[in-house]
Order: C-alpha cells, then structure tokens, then sequence
C-alpha cells in the first residue's frame, strides 16, 4: 500500500494546484429548470476557499486578479421538482451566490431563499453563511436550519448567531442520529455521525433519499480506519457518494502538523477503493478540495488520473438526478 500511495503522491506539486487552473478567468455560470428531483453541486472547495487569504502561492496570485467562478465553498442543493422546493446542504461564506443558483433551478420559483439548510458541523466553511441570513443583510424570516444537538447548543449560546434565532431570522429544527427527516413522501435525509474535530459541534454527513435514488454527502470526516461505519458498505447503499477530497496527498501541507488536519487523503481514498466494482466505483464523487489540491484543475494529470480510475471529480452545476 505504501508503495501504490508513493507513486501517485509523486504527481502532486508541492506548492498548489497547477497554475494553469490559477489563470483561467471568471466563467458565467448558468443554470436551467430541472424537470426531475436532483442534487447539484454549488460548491466543492474546502471552508477558506480559493483562493485562500493570506496565500503568496503561484496558484492563488492570478485568483485574487481573476476570481474564478467556480470555486466556491463546498456546498449541495437539493431540488423538489414535485413541489417546487429545495434544500441546501451547509450554509457556507458563498451562501448568497448559491442560492440565487439553486432557485434559479426551481421552476416558476418567486423565493430568494432555499425551504430548509442542512448543517453538518461547526466549521467556518460549513455554517458562517447564517449571518446573511441576520439584521444586516436578509434579514430572513424563520428560515429552517437543520442541526445536531450539540450544533444547535452553540448556535443559541454564542454570539451573533443567537440573535438570529432571537430575532427570528432563523428557526432552528433539531435532528436525530439515525432519524430520517421527512420533506415529502418521496425525498428524507437522515444525519450520520462521523469521526472529525469537534471542538464546538458533533460532525455528521446525510444520507439523502429520493424518488428513485439516494446519495451520501460527507464533504469532512478524519481518516475512513477512525470511522466507525466501513465505508465500503455505506458507497454500497447509494447511488451516489459525495466524500471528502481535502488533500491529494501530505506534500499540500509540509508546512503544517499532518496530525492536526487528518482528512483521508485522495491517494489513500484511491487505495482503499480500488477493490471496487467498475459500477461502486462510478458512484464516488470527490469533493470539498483545498486551494492546494490539483484536483481544483480539470487538466491536471491528476484530475485526469482519478477519472481514469473511474472515479468522478465534483463541479459546480454538476447534477445528479434522484
């Protein structure tokens, strides 16, 4: 195994992403009316974004330049075609620019905000885009957020994100492990904990069911061995799984300790998976990448590697049907 993890690791630049992908200019992103329920990717970079402040890096100096629109903090939405609703999972720094996306999906939809937001955890990247939502800007009116117990214990406890609840910008569902959460007949998600730093909140992902298919988001979790579920047997219950790709490999962060951010590498990922079916396979879509990750550019060699192997990278307005 450490051999395999060597030669793929070796494709990795130390630095960031190939700068080729640093360079591209600001893309319009377009969307049209979906006719069927479906999942679609709003965001796939880790919670600081890209480019990340404070990086001299080759692959962040052209972006502060020429932001590029489809790096955007990792993020799914979730379109009720049925009822002409839809969901977000994570309310992340790029919530205003996501949602005016996931409406524009809905058709004849007249809100500019989405039926409910799914938290995962206590992230920046994952619920600071709450505050759009407050006095200052929205100023929303009981929007549903999803949380975890102990999630919903920091939001109500800590500043600014009680005056939220107080002011009644947001209103605040509590979910159960284990315990589906029902937005039709035909559409439940249902939270899974998962092993991750949880310094102020529990970290789930969700396993969201529809029509006819049903999909796994986990965008962060520690190592798949520190687990407690096998991942193998959760891909094998979905149609498709969102997992988490921070990292290529450890030589993105040489300049920090490895042990304080222990994401499951892409090398190890593609390690652990490649006992899979051509089909299992089909189903995994990586996700959540940091600036550093060459996964970030769709002409890396190893962009091009992990689609070889038959695995899929996710995109802004990628769509899964459900």
């Amino acid at each position: 195994m450490k051999k395999h993890i060597s030669i793929l690791a070796a494709l990795v630049f130390i630095s960031c992403a190939d700068t080729v992908a640093a360079k591209q200019t600001t893309q319009q992103v377009k969307t049209s009316v979906l006719e069927e329920t479906s999942i679609v990717v709003l965001g796939n970079v880790q919670d600081a974004g890209s480019p990340q402040i404070a990086c001299k890096k080759e692959c962040c100096e052209a972006l502060f330049e020429h932001p590029d629109s489809q790096r955007r903090v990792v993020s799914l939405g979730l379109v009720d075609t049925e009822n002409q609703k839809s969901y977000m999972f994570e309310a992340t720094p790029d919530i205003a620019q996501q949602t005016k996306m996931l409406t524009q999906y809905t058709a004849n939809s007249t809100s500019e905000l989405v039926n409910g937001i799914f938290l995962t955890h206590a992230h920046i990247g994952h619920y600071t885009g709450l505050m759009y939502l407050g006095k200052e800007a929205m100023d929303a009116r009981e929007a549903p957020v999803y949380v975890m117990p102990k999630m919903e214990d920091f939001l109500l406890n800590n500043g600014p994100w009680d005056q939220l609840v107080i002011r009644k910008n947001i209103r605040l569902h509590k979910m159960v492990e284990q315990v589906a959460i029902n937005l039709s007949d035909k559409i439940s998600v249902t939270p899974i904990l998962v092993t991750h730093r949880d310094e102020y909140s529990e970290t789930v992902g969700y396993h969201i069911k529809g029509p006819n298919k049903s999909a796994l988001f986990i965008p962060d979790i520690d190592k798949w061995d520190k687990w407690k579920k096998n991942i193998i047997d959760e891909i094998q219950k979905v149609d498709y799984a969102f997992l988490d790709a921070t990292f290529y490999s450890g030589k993105e962060i040489n300049n920090r300790d490895i042990a304080e951010i222990p994401h499951p590498f892409v090398v190890e990922s593609l390690e652990k998976f490649k006992g899979l079916s051509k089909t299992e396979k089909s189903k995994i879509v990586f996700i959540h990448f940091n600036h550093t990750n060459p996964l970030l550019n769709p002409k890396s060699e190893e962009s091009q590697f992990v689609l070889s192997q038959g695995f899929k990278i996710g995109r802004i307005n990628d769509v899964f049907k459900l």
